[in-house]
């Protein structure tokens, strides 16, 4: 390993770990009512007209748009269910259906007006009004979804509307990305586990805990693997028995400390290392690569040991790389815009991460941007990161920004806020 960091643009640091980061090919059918968050692999294929048949979006009377203006008789009740001989076409001129939500439409009428916007009606006749709209009210068959259309693409995550899609094609079963593996680890002889005791020159792990938990908001399964020794014989072996994982995440250990081995030892274990040092504050030391075994690719995030550090690279890094690993076409960031509340200063000459809250449209950047690398409650009091240029020493009041919100679950519409 070079013992100087060479700082990477951001912009391009983000490329590349985007480009190094290989969709898995990996499948399994899951139950829909287990598919919640998970990814299509697969188009899925409408094989059921939605609606399946005509029928009414009322409670009203079915006529011909011919009879608008006219009191017609009525020639029968149709009740959602009915069908065969109870929806077929039977009217004579000056007739109409009474109908209900959801009931098929015969064939001899054209349109629905709901019983409320009726002139006069009772049990036996109906009066219309003039100036009808013909085709209102009328559900027709295939208008939502024809058979052979493509419901939803390979890469969707799957919420709640795309249940309700499964379920009204009588799909109970979905074919989607298996999930992919992740091991959390930590480096440091000084932590100490929360149910170990700690003295005061020693300091609890909560970076697994929290990357653990971010990651399980943001939809991924991973695995508290331990810590690591700040030995590099020792470092060396504990990786490569993880490399049975798809993705290796690390905090710590990959600075220009003496005792930082956990760069080194992934090299040791054949890391092919894409950048190490990225122009970004806070974040400067992380690290991404891959290594290749068995005919895998291993994924490697190496992240600094500092809490809030760790958790906003990760934020910022590492979800965008996941998502794409585990398949999701939409794998950047969801980025909504909002007026900053209050000016504050930044770093001019490298991009600034910075935390604050967003709500009602309204930006507040948290502690006047004034908190350390290694501050754990500023993230408590954060929901989004503000991601500066290079060239900005400072946001103003006022001033429109975009904003990366927090524990985006469920991914619709992405934007690329590098663009």
């Amino acid at each position: 390993m070079s013992n100087k960091l060479n700082f990477l643009d951001f912009e391009e640091a983000v490329k590349i770990s985007l480009n190094l980061a290989k969709t898995t090919t990996l499948k399994e059918i899951v139950p829909i009512s287990k598919a919640l968050g998970r990814i299509v692999s697969s188009d899925v294929i409408c094989k059921k007209n939605l609606p399946s048949f005509n029928n009414s979006a009322m409670d009203g009377f079915a006529f011909k748009i011919a009879d608008s203006g006219k009191t017609l008789k009525i020639k029968k009740v149709i009740f959602a269910g009915d069908k065969g001989s109870d929806v077929e076409a039977i009217l004579n001129e000056g007739e109409c259906y009474k109908i209900m939500t959801g009931a098929k439409v015969p064939s001899d009428v054209d349109t629905i007006i709901p019983i409320e916007n009726c002139i006069d009606a009772n049990e036996k006749t109906v009066t219309l009004p003039n100036d009808l709209k013909v085709g209102s009210n009328l559900r027709l068959k295939g208008e939502e979804q024809k058979e052979g259309n493509v419901l939803f693409k390979k890469g969707e995550v799957i919420n709640s509307s795309h249940i309700t899609l499964l379920a009204s094609q009588g799909l109970m079963m979905i074919e989607v990305f298996k999930q992919i593996s992740i091991a959390v680890v930590s480096t440091g002889n000084e932590l100490k586990e929360p149910w170990e005791e700690a003295n005061e020159e020693e300091i609890y792990n909560c970076n697994s805990y929290a990357l653990v938990s971010l990651l399980e908001e943001a939809g991924f399964c991973a695995t508290y693997s331990g810590v690591v020794p700040d030995n590099l014989e020792e470092s060396i072996n504990f990786i490569s028995n993880l490399k049975t994982f798809d993705v290796i995440i690390t905090t710590g250990g990959i600075s220009m400390g003496d005792a930082d081995f956990v760069g080194e030892a992934f090299v040791q274990n054949g890391l092919q290392t894409a950048f190490h040092g990225v122009n970004v504050k806070p974040g400067r030391p992380i690290m991404m690569g891959s290594m290749e075994s068995d005919k895998k690719q291993t994924f490697v995030m190496c992240l600094p040991g500092n809490p809030l550090t760790a958790m906003v690279n990760m934020q910022l890094f590492a979800i965008p790389v996941l998502n794409k690993i585990q398949g999701n076409s939409g794998f950047y960031h969801d980025v909504v815009i909002a007026k900053n509340q209050e000016s504050f200063k930044t770093k001019k000459g490298r991009v600034n991460l910075v935390l604050g809250n967003c709500e009602n449209g309204g930006f507040n950047v948290t502690r006047n941007n004034k908190y350390g690398s290694g501050m754990i409650t500023a993230l408590y009091e954060s929901n989004c990161i503000l991601v500066t240029s290079e060239n900005t020493a400072g946001v103003e009041a006022e001033q429109m920004v975009k904003l990366i919100k927090f524990n985006n679950k469920f991914l619709s519409k992405t934007v690329n806020i590098f663009n």
